[in-house]
């Protein structure tokens, strides 16, 4: 099979622009991929931005306005990696131009801005996709895989969480995720919360009610100048949720919780995922990443085993099975999963969040603001 060459364009020169041309360099790491993709053109305001992308070879066009590069017509995927207020017009016009895409979370900077770009994608002939990436080491593959095939039995409780301490330091200067007006009014929601909703929505834990428990802990931040301007985003939040078990003989609800938080001490970028059922249950944790747990009752005791997944992705790789995994080659897979879907040759392999997925996080985001404000549990 001869992959067929796809031309990227990156709007937003920022670290997941810089992340994707390192990820298409390593390409040949894939396996018989249908796709051969590299970065051609970069879009964004900042010189200084742009100017990174020319120690790639095969980036040949530059631009300060993301509206340069839906016009060419030497280009066939659009990475859209830019501040959450900008997600709207900008996703739209791509999709409007029928331009395939794939765009950061959160996709819309609240509810209604989410509603428009679904109902542009679901309009036009482009294929979407949002970006999610942790899901796609082997350890959460396996646990995915596991959950989905109905060894837990009856759900009990389902914990989904994305933990850093990337804002622990009081003294961090502002930026564009601090501050509502760019981050958006779900503030932690919107910047991690794709991380929490996909794996438990893929798997069709569709929260009915939310209960919310959200934390502004810094008010304010050194701005360029030193001086400390309004820091106006959640930084922690954690969501209760209950979902429909699916029973046909009972209408119980099984509890869910989603858990972002930007000030998690003693972590440094951790994702987790955890389900447990009345006859199994697993979890997984990129904190350690070669390993996953099983639990399961065996000759009357309960007991909780250790998996080591080995280096086995969504995708096959050149590296064998007994090396170690990480956020690169997480990334790598995600965009393999998504440029393969795109061609046709996903296969049964775990594919790239929907738009309706990120549409179905923004109704649990926006129920948890209204439980924040209610002091109750919000029906989505």
């Amino acid at each position: 099979m001869t992959p067929r060459p796809v031309r990227i364009g990156i709007v937003g020169g920022g670290l997941m622009g810089r992340e994707l041309a390192v990820v298409c360099g390593r390409w040949p790491q894939l396996i018989d991929h249908p796709a051969a993709p590299r970065v051609v053109a970069v879009a964004d305001p900042n010189p200084v931005a742009r100017d990174w992308f020319r120690s790639i070879p095969t980036v040949e066009t530059f631009a300060d306005d993301w509206r340069e590069l839906i016009e060419r017509d030497d280009i066939d995927v659009l990475y859209l990696a830019v501040p959450h207020n900008l997600h709207e017009d900008l996703y739209v016009a791509v999709a409007e131009a029928g331009i395939d895409f794939l765009g950061e979370k959160p996709f819309g900077i609240d509810l209604a801005a989410a509603g428009h770009i679904v109902e542009a994608v679901d309009a036009s002939s482009a294929f979407v996709r949002v970006s999610s990436e942790m899901p796609f080491f082997p350890g959460a593959q396996r646990a995915i895989s596991y959950a989905a095939s109905g060894a837990l039995g009856e759900i009990l409780d389902v914990r989904s969480q994305f933990a850093h301490s990337s804002d622990i330091d009081r003294g961090k200067g502002i930026n564009w995720k601090r501050r509502a007006e760019t981050c958006g009014e779900i503030g932690v929601m919107g910047d991690l919360g794709m991380h929490v909703a996909h794996v438990p929505l893929r798997l069709g834990y569709q929260p009915e009610t939310v209960y919310a428990m959200l934390d502004n802990v810094v008010l304010e931040r050194p701005g360029p100048d030193g001086v400390l301007v309004p820091c106006d985003t959640w930084d922690n939040a954690l969501l209760a949720c209950r979902v429909p078990s699916g029973s046909t003989a009972t209408d119980r609800r099984f509890s869910m919780l989603w858990e972002t938080r930007r000030i998690a001490p003693g972590q440094m970028n951790s994702w987790s995922f955890e389900a447990l059922g009345m006859d199994g249950g697993v979890r997984f944790s990129t904190r350690t990443p070669t390993t996953l747990q099983r639990f399961t009752r065996r000759d009357g005791e309960q007991v909780w085993e250790e998996v080591q997944p080995g280096n086995i992705s969504v995708w096959p790789m050149v590296s064998g099975g007994i090396f170690e995994f990480g956020f690169a080659d997480a990334l790598m897979q995600m965009w393999a999963s998504y440029l393969a879907e795109r061609e046709g040759e996903l296969g049964e392999r775990f594919g790239t969040a929907t738009p309706a997925e990120a549409l179905a996080s923004h109704r649990v985001f926006a129920a948890a603001l209204r439980s924040d404000l209610s002091g109750r549990a919000e029906t989505l």
